[in-house]
């Protein structure tokens, strides 16, 4: 919980263990040591400078679900106007469960596979990434049945027959399964089509462009 941030319920955590420290079978004031590391306060979530060496695995599990503080840019006239930039959504639904592989906007259409998080770290992501496209959004790491979109992605490709794919991935690891999903797609169809892969920074920057 310390290393997720969640102070409040590490808090609460203590306190029942003190409450109840008669019943407990190990030394509560140890394990509170090691847990506030011998009395330091806890430290603060690490703010974003660049994309470089933000993604180890100091505090375990995925980088991905690491804490970090992003800064938020000087505003500026020309941002401020975003407020008013238009929604560039041809459809609905758009998460990968519920999306109808053979639905009339997928025929023919350049396909946008977007991870969840992209869109809400990038702030030109509809006007410069979803203009004219057709959506489709997945978490490889959190979503069940990633077995089900290999076979729609396959229906993309063979029925609907999508023109591209563009693949927009998070830089955290877990985000690699979504182009893995569409790699076996296309050895499952029986046709090819140009996907682009495209790495995107937590701070909405895109780090890597290039066809695979």
């Amino acid at each position: 919980m310390k290393d997720h941030g969640e102070t409040g319920y590490l808090q609460e955590g203590v306190s029942y263990l003190k409450l109840h420290r008669a019943e407990l079978k190990f030394d509560l004031d140890e394990v509170i040591s090691e847990v506030h590391n011998h009395g330091k306060a806890a430290p603060v979530p690490q703010k974003v400078q660049s994309h470089s060496h933000q993604h180890g695995h100091e505090s375990g599990g995925c980088p991905g679900s690491r804490a970090i503080v992003i800064e938020e840019p000087d505003m500026t006239v020309e941002n401020s106007t975003l407020k008013n930039q238009p929604s560039e959504l041809r459809q609905w639904p758009v998460q990968m469960h519920l999306v109808n592989p053979n639905a009339t906007y997928f025929r023919g259409s350049d396909l946008l596979l977007a991870a969840d998080c992209v869109a809400y770290s990038m702030g030109n992501f509809h006007s410069n990434h979803l203009k004219g496209k057709s959506l489709a959004i997945a978490c490889p790491k959190l979503d069940q049945g990633i077995d089900s979109y290999v076979n729609k992605l396959t229906e993309m490709i063979v029925n609907s027959k999508v023109n591209t794919i563009t693949v927009m991935m998070m830089e955290v690891p877990c985000c690699g399964g979504l182009l893995h999903m569409v790699r076996t797609a296309q050895e499952n169809a029986s046709r090819k089509v140009p996907v682009k892969k495209m790495i995107v920074g937590i701070k909405g920057e895109v780090l890597q462009e290039e066809w695979v």
